[in-house]
């Protein structure tokens, strides 16, 4: 059932702490929610998912090429139909696009958004199994 809700257009479905100190995150995080975190690492970056359970509940990552002096913040992922074409709408009412559309291998795809007082979504696009 949670997957199901989490790939709905318009839900919020993920969430995504970018932290200078990705181990500290980790320590803080894993004592005060009781998360496990497992480390995945790509070719590109250093992320880790925070577990409840089995149940995956969040990432954590060490955002690349990001100013020093930016404080560590959340991200909420909102699911939608189509990344491309809601970025592009989000755009065309006064938002901005700070990460462009791009793909999530073995995931899906997914981009940064800022509506026009400034705050930032993250909106997604899961892979659908066939």
């Amino acid at each position: 059932m949670e997957k199901e809700t989490m790939k709905m257009h318009g839900a919020f479905s993920w969430n995504e702490l970018n932290t200078h100190n990705i181990n500290a995150a980790k320590a803080f995080y894993g004592e005060f929610l009781g998360w496990t975190i497992d480390d995945m690492k790509d070719s590109q970056m250093e992320y880790s998912i925070a577990k409840t359970g089995d149940a995956e509940v969040a990432g954590m990552m060490t955002p690349p090429d990001v100013d020093k002096n930016m404080p560590p913040f959340w991200l909420a992922y909102v699911t939608v139909d189509d990344v491309d074409k809601r970025a592009k709408r989000a755009e065309s009412l006064g938002g901005k696009i700070h990460v462009p559309p791009m793909d999530i291998p073995d995931v899906g795809r997914f981009s940064v958004i800022a509506d026009p007082e400034g705050a930032m979504l993250g909106i997604i696009t899961y892979l659908t199994k066939d």
